[in-house]
This record gives structure tokens, C-alpha cells and sequence, in this order.
């Protein structure tokens, strides 16, 4: 496989504090790797500077060999939901049209070939129908849909997704985890920020255990079958309920 996005010895500083050291991860094309970690942890601080919003002290980040830097092509990101302005008066297409904005500058319009790309992405997420739809009458499933398809209409080779399936009823996590899956086995590298443990145990192809450095990172089963490295990604006891729940998951 080919390696989509390398991260190597990244250090961030926010705030004159150091919260990710030594920082080693690669998410090969066709990968699909969930990054999990306690909160305070760095998992989004890594993805803004996966995406080039956070510049890094040390070492560097590569997406498809480039360095990364804001406003690439090749990356899509997928926010938590309240990173949106969703008072905005913009309808559904107009805003996954806005996920374009980098590639064609802020101020032309879409061409036929991006509105194509506007229009795939709302099928795949099953918001063909809302297309006209103002995003302030959306549900929270909805407009979570509405941001996957905003990364998607950029067709990119890399997918960092913050948190993306968090306070969704079942039906569109179901919907949201296959699209994800379906993605990887297309060929995209998929990174993806997640609480959800047995999910990413059962969908992941790797997880990178993260407390402001990669602890681990491997195929769920091998990390399932090491306490240790959970007992020191998330300070817990050998006795506490995350490993009860990862020893009935294996």
C-alpha cells in the first residue's frame, strides 16, 4: 500500500505547553485507521495540523508527499458539528459547495464539473432530496451528513474525520460507519477521531492509541489483547470497566 499521509516526530505547542510529542502515524490508501484517546489527549490538535491550521514545532507532515499546508485538494476534513455555522442562510448544496472554496478561490463559482462533484456527494450520503434545503431546518443527523459531504465534494485522497458518528441516532451511524468503510476500500486513506471503542474495533483497520504521542498503533485485535497499552493511554486500572469491555469485544 501507499502511504497518504505521514506524520513524523511532530511536536505541538499550544499555549507555549507541549501537547504532542515524538508523534509517529501513517494511514495508508485504502486504510481506514481510528485514532483514540482519552479528552485532552491531542486527537484534534493532530488533525489541525494534519490539515496545515496548526503549525507544528518539529518534524513535519506529508499527504500524498507534500507537505501540509491549508486549503489542499487532497485532504477532506470533516469537523465536529458545532464548527459550522449553521444560522447561516446557505441551502444544503451551497454549503457542500463551500467545502470547494480552497480549490477554486473564495470568490468564483462552482463549474459544472464541481456542482457534479456536489451533487455525488450528497448522493452518497442520501441528502439528494435536501438539496434546497436551508441548513438552519436540519436535524443533527442531517447536518452531519451535510459536513461529510462537504469533504467528499473535494474527491480527496485523504479523509480526517473529528469525531464524526458522536450524538447520532443509530440508523445514520450505520450509514455514516459503511460510507466510511466503503470510502477506505475505495481507495482513500481514512483518519478518523472516535469514543466509540467497539466500533472502531469492528470497523478499523488499525487504531493508534494517542496521549500526546502514538502509544500503539496496530490491528484492533493485537491491541485488544494488551492491556497494558490502554492502562497507559487512558491512566486507568487493569480492573476498570474499559478493559472489562475490551476483553468481552475480544
Amino acid at each position: 500500500m501507499t502511504s497518504a499521509l505521514k506524520v513524523r516526530n511532530l511536536a505541538v505547542d499550544l499555549g507555549g505547553r507541549r501537547v504532542l510529542h515524538d508523534v509517529d502515524l501513517t494511514v495508508d490508501s485504502g486504510e481506514l485507521v481510528a485514532l483514540i484517546g482519552p479528552n485532552g489527549a491531542g486527537k484534534t490538535t493532530l488533525l489541525r495540523t494534519v490539515l496545515g491550521l496548526q503549525r507544528p514545532a518539529a518534524g513535519r507532515v506529508l499527504v500524498e508527499g507534500r507537505v501540509a499546508k491549508p486549503g489542499r485538494a487532497d485532504i477532506g476534513y470533516v469537523p465536529q458539528r458545532h464548527d459550522f455555522a449553521w444560522d447561516f442562510p446557505i441551502s444544503v448544496a451551497g454549503a457542500v459547495a463551500t467545502g470547494l472554496s480552497g480549490k477554486l478561490g473564495l470568490l468564483r463559482r462552482p463549474a459544472a464539473a464541481q456542482w457534479e462533484a456536489v451533487v455525488d456527494a450528497l448522493d452518497r450520503v442520501r441528502m439528494t432530496g435536501f438539496a434546497d434545503r436551508p441548513v438552519g431546518q436540519l436535524s443533527g443527523g442531517e447536518r452531519q451528513r451535510v459536513l461529510v459531504a462537504r469533504a467528499l465534494a473535494l474527491r480527496p485522497a485523504v479523509l480526517a474525520l473529528d469525531e464524526p458518528l458522536t450524538g447520532l441516532d443509530m440508523p445514520t451511524q450505520e450509514l455514516l460507519g459503511n460510507l466510511f468503510a466503503d470510502l477506505s476500500h475505495e481507495g482513500r486513506a481514512v483518519l478518523m477521531t472516535t469514543h466509540d471503542l467497539l466500533g472502531a474495533i469492528g470497523g478499523a483497520d488499525r487504531i493508534a492509541l494517542l496521549n500526546r504521542t502514538i502509544v500503539d498503533a496496530g490491528p484492533p485485535a493485537r491491541l485488544v489483547a494488551d492491556p497494558d497499552l490502554w492502562t497507559a493511554t487512558f491512566g486507568v486500572s487493569r480492573d476498570s470497566a474499559l478493559l472489562r469491555m475490551l476483553r468481552a469485544a475480544a
